[in-house]
């Protein structure tokens, strides 16, 4: 049996898009008469707070800002498999505001007693809205992005500005890396499992950032349960079974030690694009653009060849030295905004990006396979986002990203 709660009778009204009364509430749950008090009771929250009204017919969404907001939260939450009733909370809101202020937090910036300090940490960390720098000290960081704008407009909250400071990760970085490795030995197994788990949600993620509606949790019944929800387009599911294919060839490639060349990237895009018979594995003959961003510069199709053979020789003429793992995360972000500037595919070209960058790392031993939500958005305005490339700024994400990976393995190895 599951609790229900107010959150959960506000967007079944809004989904439903029409009047209920209680006992049909009570039928959309699956809940028995004797539970109509209590429904009553959230229901009567919910006028209070002016989300909903009542009228002759039922109970209705209110349409306002304050609504909108909060179906675009649980909307977002639901999509991303996030536990909405956990995250809508006003005290975790005024964490979260004064957080994010900070360029990086620890317990002594909050008045919150220890207990309710880590839970909301480990909440917030669990969903990959904040970045955890270090354990002891304890020092982590939270990112802007449009849920925690959501959130904190929906709490009558003012959005602060994180003070600037350019911050390097490479210290704990190293740190991570070498608790990874010494985990690693111990728990190949548990280690391979985890990976399955994050190759799942970067699918959702990445595609997501292509405009691929599919929820992380109808992502997982396709890859995972081998069930294909009725509601989905064809096309959609199969976008998400191809790159699942190319994504774990890319996993085994780069397991291997096996360097990426020409005839790899066009397999790696053959495999992600093959609903797409026409343009699979195939590089372009034409002129193409970023939609909704002009200032995007992407190179002509005449000299595709010429550009990827010159970043395949630098990527070679990179890895034939050994190197530091700040200057792997700096030319990786490098490799990745001009692959992109290359854009050698009609389409699927970010996706193939993304996930040759996640090869040169993992090549590397970094165990990078997902991009947390909190830095979806920041990542993207570095990348086909931007008005002017920064490599290094986008070097700066990496560092997050990577900080971020290595953290919840090692965190969850531990456990195991």
């Amino acid at each position: 049996m599951f609790m229900v709660t107010k959150y959960d009778i506000f967007l079944t009204l809004a989904e439903k898009n029409k009047p209920l009364k209680i006992p049909g509430i009570l039928s959309e749950f699956g809940k028995r008469r004797y539970e109509y008090s209590n429904m009553y009771r959230l229901s009567l929250d919910l006028i209070n707070e002016k989300l909903i009204i009542k009228s002759r017919d039922g109970l209705q969404i209110k349409f306002s800002k304050k609504s909108q907001l909060l179906y675009n939260i649980i909307k977002y939450c639901v999509a991303n498999n996030i536990n909405y009733n956990y995250l809508l909370d006003d005290k975790l809101a005024k964490f979260i505001a004064k957080a994010l202020v900070k360029v990086e937090f620890s317990q002594k910036d909050f008045k919150n007693d220890p207990k309710t300090f880590k839970k909301y940490v480990e909440l917030l960390f669990k969903y990959g809205l904040i970045i955890k720098i270090s354990n002891k000290p304890f020092k982590a960081r939270l990112e802007w992005n449009s849920l925690i704008n959501n959130f904190l407009e929906y709490f009558e909250i003012s959005i602060p500005i994180k003070k600037l400071k350019e911050i390097n990760f490479i210290e704990y970085i190293n740190k991570e890396v070498k608790i990874f490795n010494k985990y690693i030995i111990k728990n190949e197994k548990s280690y391979n499992d985890l990976m399955n788990e994050s190759e799942i949600s970067f699918v959702h993620s990445s595609l997501s950032l292509e405009g691929n509606p599919i929820t992380l949790p109808n992502t997982i019944k396709i890859l995972k349960d081998k069930i294909i929800p009725k509601e989905q387009r064809d096309e959609d599911v199969k976008e998400i079974q191809n790159y699942d294919i190319s994504i774990k060839e890319m996993l085994n490639d780069s397991m291997r030690g096996a360097l990426l060349n020409k005839d790899k990237i066009l397999n790696f895009h053959f495999l992600a694009m093959k609903h797409r018979e026409d343009i699979a594995g195939k590089l372009r003959q034409v002129s193409v653009y970023i939609k909704g961003n002009p200032n995007f510069k992407i190179a002509d199709w005449k000299k595709i060849n010429n550009l990827l053979d010159n970043l395949l020789k630098e990527y070679n003429n990179f890895l034939s030295k050994k190197r530091s793992i700040k200057e792997i995360i700096e030319f990786s972000a490098y490799f990745h905004n001009q692959f992109q500037y290359i854009h050698p595919f009609i389409d699927g070209n970010s996706r193939i990006t993304r996930l040759l960058t996640f090869h040169i790392l993992r090549y590397f031993k970094i165990p990078v396979l997902d991009i947390p939500l909190g830095l979806l958005e920041e990542y993207l305005s570095y990348t086909k986002g931007y008005k002017k490339r920064d490599d290094k700024k986008l070097g700066k994400i990496f560092q997050l990203i990577v900080l971020y990976n290595l953290k919840i393995i090692n965190e969850r190895l531990k456990k195991r």
